[in-house]
């Protein structure tokens, strides 16, 4: 998809931000490849008074994304925009990309992608966003064990220390 086409597609998106606390109204728009072609799914900011509670754009369109794919796939996602409408025009480039959480998501479920920021001249990729990003190796879903625990194992450390009468 064309930068321009997706920026706006965020900028709408933005719209329909729940943002009364900050009043800094977040959209974004992800675009996944597929063999059907490409998809497109967009997200704002929903704020809640428990700002720990407030769900950001971009997460909004990454797992709006993993609605669109058969149960268990992950989305490969392409491209992704994001566009902060509510960002005074002289606003740096640091205070219009996404914040360190959505950075996480975003290295985990889109790290390939072209990342567009509205108000940001050049396109991005993931380590100008997020150098150095945290990542754990994954095993296939064959190659992973349960844990197990005997009965009564995970309460021996503390049953002993926690039935002293003090």
């Amino acid at each position: 998809m064309k930068r321009k086409a997706l920026v706006a597609a965020a900028r709408a998106a933005a719209e329909h931000a729940y943002a009364p606390y900050s009043r800094f109204r977040v959209g974004a728009a992800a675009v996944m490849d597929t063999p059907e072609g490409e998809l497109v799914a967009t997200g704002a900011n929903v704020e809640n008074a428990s700002y720990g509670l407030t769900i950001c754009a971009e997460r909004v369109a990454l797992a709006s994304l993993f609605q669109m794919l058969p149960a268990g796939a992950t989305p490969r996602v392409i491209q992704v925009a994001i566009a902060c409408i509510d960002a005074p025009e002289d606003a740096s480039d640091e205070a219009r990309v996404p914040c360190g959480a959505c950075r996480q998501w975003l290295a985990e479920l889109a790290p390939e992608a072209i990342y567009y920021v509205d108000g940001v001249a050049r396109d991005l990729a993931l380590p100008d966003l997020l150098p150095l990003a945290f990542q754990l190796k994954r095993k296939p879903r064959s190659q992973r064990a349960r844990a197990r625990v005997e009965p009564g194992a995970s309460r021996s450390r503390h049953s002993a220390a926690s039935s002293k009468s003090v």
